[in-house]
């Protein structure tokens, strides 16, 4: 896959809030750069930012209209892969490593 350049994703701000998963309760946001890099850290009150200053490359991919696919390898060696949906705000995907994978889904919100 090669880095996305569609306006759904690349430049803006989008927060994933997980509703199952490993990071259940949880709400991310996520800048994906126009430079094809995203960065994220955890969102709201008192939460812990991981992920702070860790600048990776995603790809983006178009599934459907609404609907793009985004990956990014984290340099903790986690993947995530997630389909968002932008006409129902809904996320569904895989966070894995090298020895297991995890299905998460969550809810989408556009920030910028």
């Amino acid at each position: 896959m090669k880095a996305g350049s569609h306006d759904e994703v690349r430049g803006k701000t989008l927060r994933f809030n997980w509703t199952d998963g490993p990071t259940k309760g949880a709400t991310h946001e996520h800048v994906f750069h126009e430079d094809g890099t995203v960065e994220w850290h955890s969102a709201g009150a008192g939460a812990k930012h991981d992920g702070d200053g860790e600048r990776v490359r995603f790809a983006d991919e178009r599934v459907a209209d609404g609907v793009r696919l985004v990956s990014y390898l984290s340099k903790s060696g986690y993947t995530l892969t997630v389909a968002l949906n932008f006409q129902s705000r809904s996320i569904v995907g895989v966070a894995s490593n090298d020895s297991q994978w995890m299905p998460v889904h969550g809810r989408l919100e556009v920030a910028k």
